[in-house]
């Protein structure tokens, strides 16, 4: 009797975390993917609410992405504990993603609040350089070491669909085909430059499309197991 308590228990606070999960996941990759169009809208130096704005819609998405990296990870470990290694590292490599990211959008933040007229942050002030391998071949280094790991998970548990992992091994190596964009200049309207559109705004867009749907994966899951729990009561 208590061994069925403690199993009911536990699929009611992993059907939670599911649901939990998959909601901010959603969310993040929803907001994230707002503010992507804000670094097109103008072909020089944007006003400075503009990079504001966009700044914080990302910090606001980052914020959320790690409620969805722990639940992540707690999903897996209780699908296989012994997989409990290759979900923290898969929890560290997007951690080190986000504050990679946080960091740079900080760079971004006091260039334009620094700065006496408007700037683009990206390309222009002192603390630009420091951002293009923050975007660029780190931020594609620890998304690879992330999606394969995730690709891992996935492939040996029942957590998320087998779609969700082949999606997360094609755009890991994606990511490292990207790793060696630091040695191809700067020049933002290059496609592989180390700064370029393709570098960081197109690869770094397809990652947060992921994030959204592996949170709407994670929500179907969810009713999926209370629509078979309503069957079968």
């Amino acid at each position: 009797m208590c061994g069925t308590r403690a199993r009911t228990l536990d699929r009611v606070t992993i059907g939670g975390v599911q649901r939990f999960t998959g909601a901010v996941g959603v969310a993040a990759g929803a907001v994230m993917l707002t503010q992507t169009p804000l670094y097109f809208v103008y072909s020089g130096a944007p006003p400075d609410w503009n990079v504001l704005i966009r700044v914080l819609l990302s910090l606001i998405g980052i914020t959320l992405l790690v409620p969805f990296l722990a639940g992540l990870r707690r999903l897996f470990v209780a699908a296989d504990p012994g997989l409990e290694w290759v979900a923290t590292m898969m929890f560290g490599a997007g951690m080190l993603y986000l504050a990679v990211s946080m960091v740079a959008q900080s760079m971004e933040a006091g260039a334009v609040i620094a700065a006496v007229d408007p700037i683009d942050p990206t390309t222009t002030g002192a603390l630009a350089p420091g951002q293009w391998l923050l975007y660029g071949t780190t931020a594609r280094l620890m998304s690879a070491l992330f999606l394969f790991a995730a690709a891992y998970l996935v492939a040996r548990t029942d957590v998320l669909p087998d779609w969700i992992g082949r999606c997360a091994t094609a755009l890991a190596v994606i990511n490292l085909l990207f790793v060696p964009s630091m040695f191809f200049g700067s020049d933002a309207a290059d496609f592989y430059s180390a700064e370029g559109w393709g570098t960081t705004a197109l690869v770094g867009s397809l990652f947060l499309v992921w994030i959204l749907a592996t949170g709407v994966a994670l929500l179907r899951a969810y009713q999926d197991s209370l629509a078979r729990t309503a069957s079968s009561s």
